[in-house]
């Protein structure tokens, strides 16, 4: 080997080494960093006319787990999904109230249906007639309550779903930019781990709104899919549409035009059921929340309001009552129409004849809605039959729950028990999509940068950089003598 051989082949090891320990010491520093990959320093052998030249640097390579990363980011959707499942139906348990809470459905029904017993005891009580109907009130305001709370959730989840599409479009725009930096970088032979870590960073935020496949392409490429196919970037970057409603009411659906749906590329898209392209993310879970689960709810509030209704409404009942007339409760004032049964909760209110704030006059509780004039002071047989209404069994007439009879407390019971079971299920598989995040997170973490085998590897290259040093100052010794002999 020459001298001159000698020296290239040292000066290349130290340029080596040099790279390696710049890649490793960003390695340790960006060991937390989200979306950074491990770096390698690849490199071979420089070969001139069959003699070795040292060492060739190859560029650098980004170490990622492709198959983890993908079961990473479907998890990361998953999880997202499972948590706006469990925050709403924690919301309707919460609004509907435990039975042994003060202010929940089961506390205003039995304070409404002891003030029936209390009065039927003593039906000369004015006391005890005005506690019915401020009680009767209380309950009728926790159904409104109730119902205007899952309306609530509704129209927050329409305006997240806004938020998301915005974000989605962003973000979606942004890879398309990297998109073009990497292939111009890529075909300039610059390193591009920089871009492709924040590219990484990017489909990260959008997994969590929709599961995604990412597709390699030509130059550092991707194509985006959703994981039921409907394209995000090909190319160019899709456009997703969506508009926001303001206000949200019980009958407004998506089917009969009142809220909107999704486009892509101004293709409309199905937010729900087995051929829906967005299932499996926050925004699938929204749609699902604003669609379904909350229609779901307030179909159950009103099937229970219904029941109420008609327990008072009933015929024989209350014979002062013309055949048709409104019971004790009514819609908005009317008699309540089959077909007008959602959004009933929210449009309870008691008969105007027995509500003094309305006109009415509170005897009317004891001698029927219908009577003009006050009767006897002693007559409680409407009373009871009023508390018999209430706490007898019959037949539903909404298809809100299964069929079979119930009494309105057994109704009721049944209704919050619905949402503390639909919880209850829903936490659990939170519980379950988090702990699989986790998991993948820290198997992902654990195949990343191992810091005491950087440090490790930060010896060798100690190592390495000393001999290339070594034989730089031979080199330059032997050039000297050579000097000092020819002189």
């Amino acid at each position: 080997m020459s001298v001159t051989s000698a020296l290239a082949g040292a000066l290349s090891g130290l340029a080596a080494t040099s790279r390696q320990a710049e890649i490793l010491s960003s390695n340790v520093a960006n060991a937390t960093t989200p979306g950074y990959a491990r770096r390698e320093v690849n490199m071979r052998a420089a070969v001139l006319a069959g003699t070795g030249q040292g060492v060739a640097l190859g560029g650098v390579t980004r170490d990622v787990d492709r198959q983890l990363l993908g079961e990473r980011r479907l998890a990361q959707a998953g999880g997202g999904d499972r948590d706006v499942r469990a925050e709403f139906l924690k919301r309707v348990e919460r609004t509907l109230g435990t039975p042994d809470s003060p202010g929940s459905l089961a506390a205003r029904l039995a304070a409404f249906d002891q003030s029936l017993v209390e009065a039927a005891g003593r039906p000369e009580s004015q006391a005890r007639l005005a506690n019915i109907v401020g009680t009767a009130k209380s309950l009728m305001q926790g159904f409104a309550a109730a119902s205007a709370d899952i309306q609530a959730a509704r129209a927050t989840a329409d305006r997240r779903i806004a938020d998301e599409v915005g974000k989605l479009n962003s973000t979606l725009s942004q890879l398309h930019e990297l998109n073009v930096e990497l292939r111009s970088f890529t075909g300039a032979g610059r390193d591009v781990s920089a871009l492709l870590d924040e590219r990484q960073r990017l489909v990260d935020q959008i997994s969590e709104i929709v599961p995604v496949r990412e597709i390699p392409r030509d130059l550092n490429q991707i194509a985006l899919f959703t994981t039921g196919g409907a394209p995000l970037l090909e190319g160019s970057a899709s456009v997703i549409g969506f508009s926001a409603t303001h206000t949200i009411t019980p009958d407004m659906t998506q089917a009969l035009g009142g809220l909107s749906g999704i486009t892509i590329n101004g293709r409309p898209y199905d937010t729900a059921g087995s051929a829906s392209p967005i299932l499996g993310g926050t925004l699938g879970a929204l749609f699902a929340l604003r669609d379904d689960m909350a229609v779901t709810a307030q179909g159950k509030l009103d099937a229970a309001a219904r029941d109420l209704v008609e327990r008072f409404s009933a015929s024989g009942l209350d014979p002062s009552l013309a055949p048709g007339a409104p019971g004790l409760f009514t819609d908005q004032g009317a008699a309540f129409l089959p077909v007008n049964e959602v959004g009933l909760a929210g449009r309870l209110a008691l008969n105007a004849a027995a509500d003094p704030a309305q006109g009415g006059a509170i005897y009317r509780l004891r001698d029927g809605l219908g009577a003009m004039t006050e009767g006897p002071p002693g007559q409680g047989a409407l009373l009871a039959a009023l508390h018999g209404a209430l706490a007898s069994a019959r037949p539903l007439s909404s298809a809100g729950f299964t069929a079979g009879n119930r009494s309105f407390a057994t109704l009721t019971a049944d209704l919050m028990s619905d949402a503390s079971a639909g919880r209850l299920s829903a936490q659990s598989e939170q519980s379950f999509a988090a702990a699989k995040l986790t998991a993948l997170a820290d198997l992902e973490a654990q195949n990343g940068i191992d810091t005491d085998r950087e440090m490790q590897e930060l010896l060798v290259i100690e190592k390495n950089y000393a001999a290339n040093a070594k034989v730089i100052q031979a080199v330059a010794d032997m050039i000297d003598t050579l000097i000092r002999l020819d002189a």
